[in-house]
């Protein structure tokens, strides 16, 4: 929250508009939201949270810190771009490789996600899921693990 009202400030205007231009057109990440007020709610999966009964579809969750929605296709072609420096000038690719790892994991009530890039088998792997709380997030890594453990088997092979 703190970086985007620094940015705000800095630019002089919203700092979704600099990552539209800077980002998203660039990429050509056509289905990636800065706002979820942006996205169409019918379009997109409804989430369940255990524990909530509320319809969280049309309840719009909007973190203090800001959020964004996208597609797994798009945040895959931003994980990939990350890593093989088309996003970024060289200077900028070494200071974020040296703080960062490239990979994302999301939680907010009805979905997560996680995706990441494993260098090691030069992939990006993407689980969307449309269900949080309780203790879906230790499933979901479970089976996000076994999915990345099936295509290293299958690249060393």
């Amino acid at each position: 929250m703190l970086i985007g009202e620094i940015l705000d400030k800095t630019l002089g205007y919203s700092h979704h508009q600099y990552i539209k231009r800077e980002i998203l057109i660039p990429l050509e990440l056509n289905n990636t939201y800065s706002l979820l007020s942006e996205v169409d709610l019918d379009d997109v999966m409804s989430g369940y949270d255990v524990g909530y009964d509320g319809d969280l579809k049309h309840n719009d969750f909007i973190s203090p810190a800001g959020s964004m929605v996208a597609t797994a296709a798009d945040v895959g072609i931003f994980l990939r771009a990350l890593n093989d420096g088309s996003l970024l000038n060289d200077n900028e690719q070494a200071i974020y490789s040296s703080i960062y790892v490239y990979e994302h994991t999301g939680l907010l009530p009805g979905y997560s996600s996680i995706a990441k890039y494993h260098k090691d088998i030069d992939t990006v792997v993407i689980q969307f899921i449309n269900t949080s709380g309780g203790y879906t997030w230790n499933l979901s890594e479970i089976v996000y693990n076994r999915i990345v453990n099936i295509l290293r088997r299958k690249k060393s092979a």
